[in-house]
C-alpha cells in the first residue's frame, strides 16, 4: 500500500476478472477510510484487536457498530476476526454484524478437513472465499 495508485490499477485489473477483494484488518496499520472509496472492494473484515475486548470495552462496540454501518451504506460485506467466544458472537449479533469468522467457529484447517466441515455443516450459511490457495471460512451469525 505503500504505492496506492499501482495497488489500485492492479485491484481494477483483478476486479474486471471477477476477483472479489477484502480489505482486511480494517481499522488499523495501513487500512485507510480513503481505500474504501479508491479501490473496488467487496468486503471489510473488521480486524480482531477490536472483537478481543469486546466484552470489557464499550469504545469496541461502537467502532464495530459504525464499521457495520459504513459497510451497509458502502453496499461492503462486513466481517468480524477473531470471534473466540459465545459472548463475541452474540455481542456481534447485537451490533448487526451478520458474518465472522475466529477460533469459535473453527480452529484453521487442512483442505481435507475443510472439505469434510463444508459437507457435514450444520451452519445455514457457510461462504468460502479463496485467493492464490488460501482459503478461509466464514459463517453467517444467524
Amino acid at each position: 500500500m505503500k504505492n496506492v495508485e499501482y495497488t489500485r490499477a492492479i485491484l481494477w485489473e483483478l476486479h474486471q476478472m471477477g476477483v472479489r477483494i477484502a480489505l482486511d484488518d480494517f481499522g488499523t496499520g495501513y487500512s485507510s477510510l480513503s481505500y474504501l472509496k479508491k479501490l473496488p472492494l467487496h468486503k471489510l473484515k473488521i480486524d480482531k484487536s477490536f472483537v478481543f475486548d469486546l466484552t470489557n470495552d464499550p469504545n469496541d462496540a461502537g467502532i464495530i457498530a459504525s464499521i457495520v454501518a459504513l459497510g451497509k451504506i458502502l453496499n461492503l460485506k462486513v466481517i468480524a476476526e477473531g470471534v473466540e467466544t459465545v459472548e463475541h458472537k452474540e455481542l456481534l449479533r447485537s451490533l448487526r454484524c451478520k458474518y465472522m469468522q475466529g477460533y469459535f467457529f473453527s480452529r484453521p484447517l487442512s483442505a481435507e478437513d475443510a472439505a469434510h466441515l463444508l459437507q457435514n455443516s450444520e451452519w445455514i450459511k457457510v461462504k468460502t472465499s479463496g485467493l492464490i490457495g488460501v482459503s478461509q471460512l466464514c459463517f453467517s451469525s444467524h
